[in-house]
């Protein structure tokens, strides 16, 4: 763990992490999120009304979408028009489900909340961003609508959410992957958890060699440490509570 990586981190150590909340006008919430040099614009916006097959069920949803800037990497990448693209897609559903894996959707009513997440600059680790981020911006979101009079029951959402990647390079485990780093991983790992540690999703994948399950306890071990670091910075762009 006391070896050096490109950036200048230890093995264990996250990126820097920066959170800079109601970063646009309009959105009903809103965060710029930045790990070390990954900058993904974090947006919510409240529909009043749900997805068709939610419509008279008493109940809202929280859906997730992404995208990348033409210019958020080394090369132009081209904006996804008339069809997107099966890695966004993938990213979309992953952003959806884990958020609203902490949304009560009933005491939400019946109204949709979409998180919208643009990476402008990517350096690995742009979903994990997204997630981390788009939490933010959804509690944002909630806190608006309870100080333009809307009343919930209870607080939708009670736990924290956050997500971090993992990979192992030579046999060694390294925490929040940068691009290059992503890029050379034998193994790459995405956790997403609740504050108390609970897991909503685990991406793990051999992608140039398999993993023992030690290893994997030892990713999920390491995960856990920079999670927390995550749930302190969503906490301070929060004004230090969920609701």
């Amino acid at each position: 763990m006391n070896k050096v990586r490109n950036d200048g981190r230890l093995l264990n150590q996250p990126r820097a992490l920066k959170m800079m909340p109601d970063f646009t006008k309009h959105a009903e919430g809103s965060v710029l999120i930045e790990t070390g040099e990954t900058k993904v614009i974090c947006t919510a916006s409240v529909e009043e009304k749900v997805p068709p097959f939610l419509k008279g069920k008493g109940t809202g949803w929280v859906s997730g979408e992404y995208s990348m800037l033409p210019r958020s990497t080394s090369t132009r990448v081209n904006r996804e028009r008339s069809k997107v693209g099966g890695r966004t897609q993938e990213i979309q559903r992953l952003i959806g489900r884990s958020l609203r894996s902490v949304v009560n959707l009933k005491l939400l009513g019946e109204r949709t909340i979409w998180i919208d997440c643009d990476v402008i600059q990517a350096d690995g680790g742009t979903r994990t961003a997204s997630i981390t981020g788009g939490y933010v911006a959804l509690v944002l979101a909630l806190k608006h609508l309870q100080n333009q009079g809307i009343v919930f029951e209870k607080f939708p959402v009670e736990k924290q959410l956050a997500a971090i990647s993992l990979g192992i390079i030579n046999d060694e485990v390294l925490l929040d992957l940068n691009y290059l780093e992503d890029s050379n991983a034998d193994v790459d790992m995405n956790v997403i958890m609740t504050h108390d540690m609970k897991i909503v999703e685990i991406q793990g994948t051999a992608e140039k060699a398999t993993f023992s399950r030690k290893k994997m306890n030892e990713m999920l071990d390491l995960a856990e440490s920079g999670l927390n670091i995550h749930f302190e910075g969503q906490l301070q762009a929060l004004g230090g509570k969920i609701n």
